[in-house]
């Protein structure tokens, strides 16, 4: 009975219609599987639809005969667009069963499945369209040569359709997906592949186009570069290439036409699109057309570059934005963050032997002010042209800051003595010559370097050690220098933590007459003792305070606290002529130091003329106006003022006739001298300046009896030491002024 049913597989009721082979467009043919276990069923299927094309494409058949043999073939297909499938073969639900293999296992969502009997009994027609993925369902007695080309036009046209959609829905996730992902260097190339994938797709053509941008211009040229930046097919060999460089005379001609005249180009093998977005980078797409365009779909593919326009001038809009926040638009450099990505790429791909250096242009600060910034901004470009030129590519250049040039490569090229020597010739701007020395520092990448910062933190520190220790000389970062700065970093911490949690303290050490042994004064000194017992040198922490700020606060709790010690004993009447607190360079620079002193006095009740003011050399340096107009309020307010470690500094000795300070303290290390073969000639110098300019004179570090007696001899007034006494807490300080009567 089956092989009756069988037979009437194709009852040709239209002989005489049938069509004549159809000239197909050159597109691949239409995959049609069929599955059936009947020799017969594959002869005349093939045979009804010998030389028929649907959709301008032939069709190509593949034949299986068991569901063994379909799953032992089908996961090495590819797009196979219809499936004829028998529903008995070996078994009586072996088609059915391979509709769940084909959708569940190999994933052809897109695949048209026709299920084909000459039994209808063994699977309903109900059912089986209720209960599986297929397409449509057919008895083999009704399926005459007309009925199949139909349900097999109609099921290709599905396929194509959906593969449409499936394949722009890939070109729009494609271009999206760049435009959220815009690089400085290939952003543009990632839209345009976009384009072509998208295009294609629209136009149900394989992406065989090419997709060009017009440049920028050249410094001077009135003409505008035209260039290939993502082709994909036969044409992908044209990739960067100049559009004049396009040996293809149709492409070449179809890309400038669209190009220079901003509008779309349409032929009869080809179209070439234009992209008219806002900015002054238009897009031209060429692609090949196996056919001519209907009008309908002319006009959805001119909205559809329009509205590609704008994502265009986004596109133009964040690499403008990268060009800013990856380059100095000075030189035209890369920058500072460019520059450590680069440091970070290089230490990823682990390239040997490379070398960080720094380049800092010596007095450049100073060279501006006197000349002028649009002279130095041109001998920075003098000298980025000259490292650029000298270096060549295997090295990457970068400007880190204003007049500081970053280098990244081999070390046999960025060797010390070779930079230096860029620097030797003066550098030519504009009618003249001038000549810069620069300072450097370098760190050899190895293989525990962490990152670009941390490598460019390094090089910025042998570049500092350079810069303090000699202009014009270079450092090698170690890594005892890092552990240095590791040590610093951590005890600044502490002291931060330390001064929180008030484990800072003051001692004071006395002063006395050296002619009288009479107790004159007190200088506050602070202290720092250690979660773990040890005594911080304040040699080791105040520097610290005074780089991180903490100065101003720690020197404020300093003057109060010695301020209230003070009036508490003068109300026991154990109190001295005087307190002295040292005072940083950093307080003094600041607007409301009078009024901190101001205030600490007036909480305490301690009377001004109590309180000595003693600053370094250095603090006078701080500019005369400013220094002068803190020193008129603070001698009207009526603190004295001594000048401490006299004769270690460099202020002017004129400058200092005019100071209204009170007190000259010489330093200790003049008062060792004493105890060797040169003498104490610099401490009898400066006892004898105190005399001229009629200043009190006092010396410290007072260690033996003969430092006292040749000091006092030699006219020096008052001193301290540990001879005299050590820096005390207050406690053990009463115990000595009781101790003294």
């Amino acid at each position: 009975m089956a092989e009756q049913e069988d037979d009437t597989l194709f009852i040709d009721d239209d002989d005489d219609n049938q069509p004549d082979a159809a000239q197909h467009s050159g597109l691949p043919p239409w995959k049609i599987a069929i599955v059936d276990d009947d020799e017969d069923v594959h002869r005349s299927t093939r045979f009804a639809l010998q030389q028929t094309t649907i959709l301008n494409r032939p069709l190509e058949f593949i034949h299986t005969y068991s569901k063994a043999e379909t799953r032992q073939l089908f996961p090495s297909l590819n797009d196979v667009a219809v499936i004829l499938l028998d529903v008995v073969m070996e078994t009586e639900h072996a088609g059915l069963e391979l509709v769940s293999f084909i959708r569940d296992e190999l994933r052809w969502t897109d695949t048209r499945i026709i299920l084909r009997t000459g039994q209808p009994g063994y699977a309903p027609e109900e059912d089986a369209i209720r209960d599986f993925d297929i397409n449509d369902y057919k008895t083999k007695s009704e399926l005459t040569r007309k009925k199949l080309l139909t349900s097999l036009t109609a099921a290709i046209r599905s396929y194509d359709q959906i593969r449409t959609i499936d394949a722009s829905r890939r070109g729009l996730h494609q271009i999206i997906e760049s435009s959220a992902s815009f690089t400085f260097d290939h952003g543009i190339q990632a839209f345009a592949a976009g384009v072509i994938t998208q295009i294609s797709a629209l136009c149900g053509v394989p992406p065989e186009g090419l997709l060009c941008a017009q440049g920028e211009s050249a410094d001077g040229a009135q003409e505008q570069q035209f260039n290939v930046i993502a082709s994909a097919g036969q044409y992908r060999d044209l990739m960067h290439k100049s559009i004049t460089d396009i040996s293809n005379p149709v492409i070449r001609e179809a890309l400038l036409h669209v190009l220079t005249r901003r509008e779309p180009l349409y032929q009869e093998k080809n179209m070439t699109l234009y992209f008219a977005g806002r900015g002054n980078r238009p897009l031209a797409a060429y692609i090949d057309l196996p056919f001519a365009l209907s009008e309908i779909n002319r006009n959805l593919l001119e909205v559809f570059c329009s509205n590609l326009g704008v994502c265009l001038d986004n596109l133009n809009l964040v690499s403008q934005l990268k060009n800013h926040a990856y380059r100095d638009q000075l030189l035209s450099l890369p920058n500072r963050l460019r520059f450590i990505e680069q440091i970070d790429t290089v230490l990823s791909e682990g390239l040997p032997d490379l070398v960080v250096a720094l380049l800092d242009i010596d007095d450049f600060a100073e060279m501006n002010d006197v000349l002028g910034h649009h002279y130095g901004d041109l001998l920075l470009q003098s000298i980025a042209r000259r490292l650029g030129n000298e270096l060549g590519e295997q090295v990457f250049l970068a400007r880190i800051s204003g007049d500081v040039f970053g280098l990244l490569g081999p070390a046999d090229l960025l060797q010390p003595e070779n930079l230096r020597h860029l620097f030797t010739q003066p550098f030519p701007i504009e009618e003249t010559q001038h000549t810069v020395t620069c300072s450097i520092g370098m760190v050899s990448l190895y293989e525990g370097s962490t990152g670009g910062a941390d490598v460019l933190k390094d090089a910025s520190i042998a570049l500092k050690r350079s810069k303090s220790t000699q202009r014009g000389s270079y450092t090698v970062f170690t890594r005892q220098m890092g552990t240095e700065i590791r040590e610093r970093a951590t005890l600044m911490q502490h002291l931060h933590k330390a001064f929180d949690a008030e484990r800072l303290f003051l001692m004071y050490q006395p002063q006395i007459d050296l002619n009288t042994g009479q107790f004159t004064g007190l200088e506050a000194l602070i202290r720092w003792r250690s979660d773990n017992g040890t005594m911080i040198p304040p040699v080791e922490f105040i520097p610290l305070a005074e780089y991180s700020g903490l100065i101003v606060s720690l020197g404020a709790w300093v003057m109060r606290t010695a301020c209230f010690f003070m009036a508490q004993l003068k109300k026991q009447q154990r109190a001295p002529k005087r307190m002295g607190v040292n005072v940083s360079a950093v307080q003094f620079r600041q607007d409301d130091f009078v009024a901190t002193v101001r205030k600490a006095l007036r909480d305490s009740g301690l009377e001004p003329a109590c309180l000595e003011l003693e600053i370094t050399e250095s603090v006078t340096m701080t500019g005369s106006a400013l220094f002068e107009q803190r020193l008129a309020e603070l001698k009207q307010l009526g603190v004295s003022i001594a000048i401490d470690d006299f004769g270690t500094g460099f202020s002017s000795l004129s400058y200092l006739d005019k100071l209204p300070a009170d007190r000259l303290k010489i330093d200790r290390a003049f008062v060792t001298q004493i105890d060797s073969a040169a003498g104490p000639r610099i401490a009898e110098l400066i006892i004898q300046l105190g005399k001229k300019l009629n200043l009190a004179v006092i010396a410290e570090g007072i260690e033996s009896q003969k430092h006292w007696d040749y000091l006092r001899a030699a006219g020096c007034q008052e001193g301290q030491g540990y001879f005299i006494g050590m820096p005390m807490l207050e406690t053990d300080l009463m115990q000595w002024i009781a101790s003294r009567g």
